[in-house]
C-alpha cells in the first residue's frame, strides 16, 4: 500500500534560523544512501527604493492555498527527480536585512538530481506560491515586493 503524502507546513513565524539549518543537515548523517545535497537560503537584501533602504520584508501568505500549492510542487519534483529528500521553509512575518527568509534543501544518491531539483523548487516557489512581501524602508515607508 502506498503511503499517502498529506502537505507539510512550510512556514516559519519570523526569520530561519542558522540553528535550524544545521540541525536539518546534521538529521540526514544517519541517511547513508544519500551521495549529495543541494541548499537554497533565501536571505532579505538591503535594496535601495527610490524612498528609501529596505530594513526588512513582512512576508504573508493565503496559507491554505500556499500548502497546498507546496504540497503540488513538491509531489511534480519529487515525481521527476530521484530524491530521497526535500525540505521547504519560508518565513512569514518579519524579516530583517541579513537574516534568511527561504530554505530549500533536497538530497539524492546523486548531486545532479539534488541540484537540479533545488533550482527547480526555488525558481516554482517564487513564481506559484501566493506569498507576498511587504518591503520595510528606513524612511517608514511600505512597499509590496515584485519576485524576480
Amino acid at each position: 500500500m502506498d503511503k499517502v503524502r498529506t502537505p507539510k507546513n512550510i512556514f516559519v513565524q519570523g526569520a530561519i534560523s542558522p540553528e535550524k539549518i544545521a540541525s536539518s543537515i546534521a538529521n540526514h548523517s544517519t541517511k547513508t544512501e544519500i551521495g549529495g545535497h543541494s541548499i537554497f537560503l533565501g536571505q532579505v537584501r538591503a535594496d535601495q527604493k527610490e524612498k528609501g533602504e529596505v530594513v526588512a520584508i513582512e512576508y504573508t501568505a493565503y496559507e491554505e492555498m500556499a500548502l497546498q500549492k507546496a504540497f503540488e510542487i513538491r509531489e511534480a519534483v519529487f515525481a521527476k527527480y530521484p530524491l530521497t529528500c526535500m525540505h521547504i521553509y519560508h518565513s512569514l512575518g518579519e524579516v530583517k536585512v541579513g537574516e534568511l527568509c527561504l530554505f530549500v534543501f533536497t538530497s539524492s544518491k546523486h548531486r545532479k538530481a539534488a541540484i537540479e531539483a533545488c533550482s527547480e523548487l526555488v525558481e516554482r516557489i517564487k513564481a506559484e506560491l501566493p506569498v507576498w512581501g511587504k518591503e520595510i524602508l528606513d524612511s517608514e515607508e511600505h512597499v509590496w515586493k515584485k519576485n524576480r
